[in-house]
């Protein structure tokens, strides 16, 4: 993997500015092989919708990969009769290759890209953008596996456009719904920093960037789009899908391996609003409540296995008793370091016999619950006292997090210091009157 992207985090956000005239804010580009026959249409229609809908300038730029028809003749036709339209000519094929070398020169502050045969309705394409340009967002997607998108495509590319995308959320964690709708767009400060960390240079390039930004934490807007298939598209469906899964199983080791440095994608402190600080809203709480369950399910488990074989060779408050001592420890212990993250030896005696006030305390609500069957009836069955010890081992579970959280595993961490005023910084105070 490719590691040699300058150092540093990105700025914050903002909304772009509208440029002077003439300096595109948009820049679209069409990777084109051997496309002569929709080349013309295509940009024609581009260019017209842009310049009806787009309040700001922007470039349509002819991405040439390679080809060996009349492509270069139109693509050199229409840069020199529209100012617009620009031409860049590669001699190697690959999309991949084609977008990172035309978003890697650019000078518009927003990229992006889209097929020359114009399955997605053109209506779309501000949407897509516009959460770049307001400082939203740091990429965008559209998706033709939205609830509310548009879609006329054939049962097999339906298939494997769905199975290809249920691999990436298997694999790889992917959130993003589509990967390979050609229509995307990125900030250009984010694309200077994430491009050369992307080494394919195919049709896998869509999705290889989209994961490591995702992995970033940068910010993927999706927009739902209608999309009609192209029943004379020359993508090679087989070939493609086998690139796409060496794709997935080398991003895959890569990010297993941490040797991609996805924090020179960071934004700066304070960009993401999860790391301002609030008052009165405690930290790490619905990590800590889904370690906490996680722990709890498994020691009750762990508790109703002691007490029904414990409950062989005794009555049921010896069982009880001793089954829910011994789950105590054991759940104390797995808090510990598992919800609350307390590392090393140190505090771990307070810590467990802190936890055995918590354990009275359920073992009061419990065996109070037994002790209340056993006066209703005078032989309750098995089952029942099963029921009656989870009901009030449920109402233990709620005190036990409380007590846990604010008593047993407190967060100690200090407040930042305020730095103390010296003799060398005197206070200026700016006054109309000096009296």
């Amino acid at each position: 993997m490719r590691t040699d992207s300058s150092p540093g985090t990105l700025p914050a956000r903002e909304h772009l500015p509208a440029t002077a005239a003439g300096t595109p804010v948009l820049d679209v580009v069409i990777p084109v092989h051997n496309e002569e026959k929709d080349l013309r249409r295509c940009v024609l229609g581009l260019r017209e919708h842009l310049a009806r809908t787009f309040p700001y300038a922007f470039r349509v730029t002819i991405a040439d990969n390679a080809s060996t028809d009349g492509t270069p003749l139109i693509a050199a036709e229409l840069a020199a009769r529209y100012p617009e339209v620009a031409g860049v000519r590669l001699e190697r094929k690959g999309r991949g290759r084609a977008l990172r070398t035309v978003w890697s020169a650019s000078d518009a502050p927003v990229l992006a890209y889209m097929d020359v045969d114009l399955s997605t309705d053109l209506n779309a394409l501000l949407p897509l953008v516009a959460p770049l340009i307001s400082g939203h967002s740091d990429l965008a997607i559209g998706s033709r596996l939205s609830r509310t998108s548009r879609v006329v495509r054939g049962p097999k590319r339906e298939f494997i456009s769905r199975a290809y995308n249920l691999i990436l959320r298997g694999s790889l964690q992917a959130r993003f719904s589509d990967a390979q709708c050609g229509f995307k767009a990125i900030r250009r400060e984010v694309a200077q920093v994430l491009l050369p960390l992307v080494e394919d240079t195919g049709w896998f390039f869509d999705t290889e960037m989209l994961v490591l930004a995702e992995r970033a934490g940068l910010r993927i807007h999706e927009v739902p789009v209608d999309w009609v298939d192209d029943p004379d598209s020359t993508v090679h469906i087989v070939r493609t899908a086998t690139d796409d899964l060496k794709g997935v199983w080398r991003v895959g080791r890569a990010l297993t391996t941490g040797s991609l440095p996805l924090d020179r994608l960071a934004r700066p402190f304070g960009d993401d609003p999860r790391d301002r600080e609030i008052t009165d809203v405690p930290k790490g709480l619905a990590r800590q409540l889904v370690g906490f369950c996680v722990v709890g399910g498994l020691s009750t488990l762990f508790y109703l296995l002691l007490y029904s074989g414990f409950r062989q060779f005794g009555g049921s408050q010896a069982a009880n008793a001793l089954a829910l001592l011994l789950s105590a420890l054991a759940n104390t212990a797995a808090n510990r370091r598992l919800t609350f993250g307390v590392r090393g030896r140190g505090g771990a005696v307070r810590h467990q016999a802190r936890g055995l006030v918590v354990f009275a305390i359920g073992l009061t609500l419990t065996s109070g619950s037994l002790a209340a069957l056993d006066a209703a009836t005078t032989s309750p069955g098995h089952t029942t006292e099963i029921a009656v010890l989870v009901v009030a081992n449920l109402a233990a579970t709620v005190l036990r997090f409380l007590l846990f959280r604010a008593w047993v595993f407190p967060d100690r961490r200090d407040p930042a210091p305020i730095p103390a005023k010296t003799c060398a910084e005197p206070t200026t105070i700016s006054t109309g009157d000096p009296r």
